[in-house]
C-alpha cells in the first residue's frame, strides 16, 4: 500500500512524496532531499522525535497525509513560564505549550523563517531575524506586542528580558525597550546614557546595562535594582553583572563586588564584603548570590533559606567549577565531577537521595524547583521537586546520549545526540505542538 507524506523545511518549501509502507525512513529522507535539493538531514515528526533511519514507514507509524520535518543540525530551545520555542537549523521556529504564554506562534508564523536568536519574558517570546528585525508573540502586555517600537527595531544584535519587558541592543549599541513600563519596558529616564552598551542583565523588574567604558545604567522598578544611585560611584570598570529576582551584583575589575536593590535578596553584601575578593563569577537564586573565587571556594549572601547561607557545606565547597541555581537552592559541580547542594530542601537543596549517582557530572540545568544533571555517560539525574522527579522517572529509559537540557519554570526538555527532544514535567496540556 502506498503512503503519501508531506516533507518540508518549515520555511515554506515542502514536497509530497509517495512510497510503499515497507519503504524505510532513510529511503524517504533521500527522496525528500533530492526533491528539495538540500543536503543531508534527519526526518522529524510533529512531536519533534527523530525517526529511525532503518525503520519502515509502517514501523515508524507514518500514515498518509502526515507532515514531516527535515532538519540538519541540533535544535536550540527557549522557554517562557509555560511554553517552549524550538529554533530549527533552517531558521524556522516550532512552538508548543500554553498558547497565551507563547506556545502559539501562528500570528507571526510567516515572519519566523530566518530566526537567529530567541529570548523570552515570563509570558512572551521575541525572535531576532536575519535582517535584524524582531518578531514577537505571546502575552501582549509582557512584550508579546512590539508594534509601538517596530520602526526602531532594526539591526538588532541581542535581546534581554525582565519578567514582563524586553530590551534590545542595536548594532549602533543603543537600546530599545518595550513591554510593561514599570518592569523595564520604559527606558526614557536613561535613554541618553544608553550609548555604547556592551551587555544587559535583568532582575524580574529592572535592567542594568554595562557600557563599554565599564560604567552602568539602570532602569525599571527602583526597589528591584532599577535605582543604582547608592553604589553609582563604585560602578566603574564593571566586568560582569548577575541578578537575583530583586537585586544586582557587579564584579569589578579588581575582583571586588558592588550590590544594589532589595537588601534581603542580595542587595546588601556588607556582611561578606571582606571575603569578596578575587571573584571570578557569580550565580543567583531568586533571593541569594553565590560567588566563585579564584581559589575555587564559594561565598554566599542574601536570603539564608534560599541559598544565602552555605555554612552547612562550606568545607565541601572547594575546587568548584560551576554553580547552577533553582529559585531557592544552589548546586555546585566540583572538579572531580561530584556535586554539592544547599538551600531550600524541597527546591533542590538536598541531593542526598541521588548523591551516589552524581558522578562524572558535566553540566546542570534547573527549573524553578528541581535540578537535572547531565553525566559523562549521557544520562540524566534529577532531584528537588518530587512531582517533577516522578515525571523524570517516567521518561528515564529514553534519556540516553543527552547533549543538552533546557528548562522552563516547571519542565525540562532534553536534546539527544540524534537531534530528537524528550520533554517532561509541567502540565500535560503544554505538550501539544503548535
Amino acid at each position: 500500500m502506498s503512503i503519501s507524506v508531506r516533507v518540508g523545511l518549515m520555511s515554506g518549501r515542502a514536497v509530497w512524496i509517495s512510497c510503499k509502507g515497507n519503504c524505510t525512513v532513510g529511503e524517504l529522507r533521500l527522496q525528500a532531499q533530492n526533491a528539495l535539493q538540500t543536503g543531508s538531514g534527519r526526518l522529524v515528526n510533529t512531536a519533534l522525535e527523530v525517526l529511525r533511519e532503518e525503520a519502515t514507514l509502517d514501523q515508524a507509524g507514518i500514515k498518509t497525509g502526515e507532515d514531516l520535518l527535515l532538519h540538519f543540525r541540533q535544535l536550540s530551545l527557549a522557554s517562557t513560564e509555560r511554553g517552549f520555542a524550538a529554533l530549527l537549523s533552517d531558521g524556522s521556529v516550532v512552538t508548543w505549550g500554553h498558547a497565551d504564554d507563547g506556545g502559539d506562534s501562528s500570528s507571526v508564523k510567516d515572519q519566523l523563517r530566518t530566526v537567529q536568536q530567541i529570548q523570552s519574558t515570563n509570558r512572551a517570546f521575541a525572535a531576532i531575524l536575519a535582517d535584524g528585525a524582531v518578531a514577537t508573540w505571546g502575552h501582549a502586555g509582557c512584550g508579546g506586542d512590539s508594534s509601538s517600537v517596530k520602526e526602531l527595531l532594526k539591526d538588532v544584535q541581542h535581546i534581554e528580558a525582565t519578567h514582563e519587558a524586553f530590551a534590545a541592543i542595536l548594532s549602533d549599541r543603543s537600546v530599545v525597550t518595550w513591554g510593561s513600563a514599570g518592569w523595564g519596558g520604559d527606558s526614557s529616564s536613561v535613554q541618553d546614557q544608553l550609548k555604547a552598551v556592551h551587555q544587559i542583565e535583568a532582575t524580574i523588574g529592572a535592567f542594568a546595562a554595562i557600557l563599554y567604558d565599564g560604567s552602568v545604567a539602570t532602569w525599571g522598578h527602583a526597589g528591584w535594582g532599577g535605582d543604582s544611585g547608592c553604589v553609582q560611584d563604585r560602578l566603574r570598570a564593571v566586568q560582569q553583572i548577575q541578578a537575583t529576582n530583586y537585586a544586582f551584583a557587579a564584579v569589578l575589575s579588581d575582583g571586588s563586588v558592588a550590590t544594589w536593590g532589595h537588601a534581603g535578596c542580595g542587595g546588601d553584601s556588607s556582611s561578606v564584603k571582606a571575603q569578596l575578593k578575587d571573584v571570578q563569577h557569580i550565580e543567583a537564586t531568586i533571593g541569594a548570590f553565590a560567588a566563585i573565587l579564584s581559589d575555587g571556594s564559594v561565598v554566599t549572601w542574601g536570603h539564608a533559606g534560599w541559598g544565602g547561607d552555605c555554612r552547612c557545606v562550606q568545607e565541601q565547597l572547594k575546587n568548584v567549577q560551576q554553580v547552577q541555581a533553582t529559585n531557592r537552592a544552589f548546586a555546585a559541580i566540583l572538579t572531580d565531577g561530584s556535586v554539592v547542594t544547599w538551600g531550600h530542601v524541597g527546591w533542590g537543596g538536598d541531593s542526598r537521595a541521588v548523591q551516589d549517582q552524581l558522578k562524572g557530572v558535566q553540566h546542570i540545568q534547573a527549573t524553578n524547583r528541581a535540578f537535572a544533571a547531565i553525566l559523562n555517560t549521557g544520562s540524566i539525574v534529577t532531584w528537588g521537586d518530587s512531582t517533577l522527579c516522578s515525571y523524570s522517572n517516567s521518561v528515564q529509559e529514553k534519556l540516553k546520549d543527552v547533549q543538552h537540557v533546557q528548562a522552563s519554570s516547571r519542565a525540562f526538555a532534553a536534546i539527544l545526540s540524534d537531534g530528537s527532544i524528550i520533554s517532561w514535567g509541567g502540565d500535560a496540556r503544554w505538550d501539544g505542538l503548535n
